[in-house]
């Protein structure tokens, strides 16, 4: 098998088939499909087993999970259930063209000095407050971690067998994909593609799933936060010191009288938010720890099914 195509699937009922065309279409090597349906709410898995059936000659298959575990969880199904030469991901939603896994694949070919291939935006068509924001995520984020997060770089790539092997030996619960690409290193040609308009659905990534996606991968890749926390305790501490030194002093020279209840007041609030925060920024990592001691699988697949499978 030379390509996989690694096919998350989050409620695209009524892109299953169209998405399957413009494959058909536009690959000329021999593929196997892998969708993964991620605990969609419409028909979707129901459209997934209908494909397979009315193409009986074509490598199709379905991971359809017990739950929505996200799209982390879904991009590992696939890369373990993969066997192509070639391995790529992309979205059903056909805003990802899927000529440009052909292009990705005929690079990789005529390039050997490189492992893969990731697509980025040369323009995004998001709105401006969530272009402000993600522009801000990976000034951020490239500060603070030690590898790095090229901006605009998507999940949409094509990677040899020896990356995937790769990415499949970190066994971590909380992945991040993009710090997960970086992290394994190898050598990675950037590829621009434009953004096709949704003609089916509407997008499942909203301004808080996008907060949080951002969060986890500060968490993943960098230490900073906690080394912040460090400093801000030591210079509250600094502070505090002075401040009663200050009060002293004014006591037993000026004889002024100590700050009252006000005073007490705003610095118990300081220090009691500040610990709060101090106290946030531990609990994430040490959340993190305990869900990797846990053990629990990423995901549960429900039903794994072929053409095979559907004729028993």
């Amino acid at each position: 098998m030379e390509l996989s195509l690694i096919i998350p699937c989050y409620n695209e009922e009524k892109n299953i088939f169209p998405f399957y065309e413009a494959c058909k279409e536009a690959l000329k090597s021999e593929t196997e499909y892998i969708f993964i349906n991620d605990g969609s709410k419409d028909q979707t898995f129901l459209e997934i087993k209908k494909l397979i059936l009315e193409n009986p000659k074509s490598n199709i298959k379905c991971l359809n999970f017990s739950r929505n575990f996200g799209k982390e969880a879904a991009m590992l199904a696939g890369m373990q259930k993969s066997k192509g030469k070639y391995v790529a991901i992309i979205d059903a939603d056909l805003q990802q063209n899927p000529k440009y896994v052909q292009k990705m694949l005929d690079f990789l070919k005529d390039h050997g000095e490189y492992d893969s291939v990731a697509c980025y935006q040369e323009k995004r068509i998001e709105s401006k407050l969530k272009i402000f924001f993600k522009k801000r995520f990976y000034k951020f984020i490239n500060k603070l971690s030690e590898v790095e997060f090229p901006e605009n770089a998507s999940d949409f790539r094509l990677l040899k067998r020896s990356v995937v092997n790769s990415i499949l030996e970190l066994k971590e619960y909380y992945r991040f994909s993009k710090g997960i690409f970086s992290w394994v290193g190898y050598d990675t040609y950037y590829m621009p593609y434009k953004v096709e308009e949704r003609k089916y659905g509407t997008t499942s990534w909203s301004m808080k799933k996008l907060f949080k996606y951002a969060l986890d991968g500060i968490i993943s890749y960098s230490l900073l936060p906690l080394k912040i926390a460090t400093v801000l305790g030591f210079i509250s501490f600094i502070i505090s010191i002075i401040y009663l030194i200050i009060i002293i002093i004014e006591k037993l020279t000026v004889g002024i009288a100590i700050s009252g209840y006000p005073t007490i007041v705003c610095l118990i609030l300081f220090f009691g938010g500040l610990q709060m925060i101090l106290m946030g920024i531990l609990g994430e990592y040490l959340g993190r720890t305990y869900m990797e001691t846990k053990r629990r699988p990423k995901y549960i697949i429900k039903n794994d099914v072929d053409i095979n499978t559907l004729k028993r």
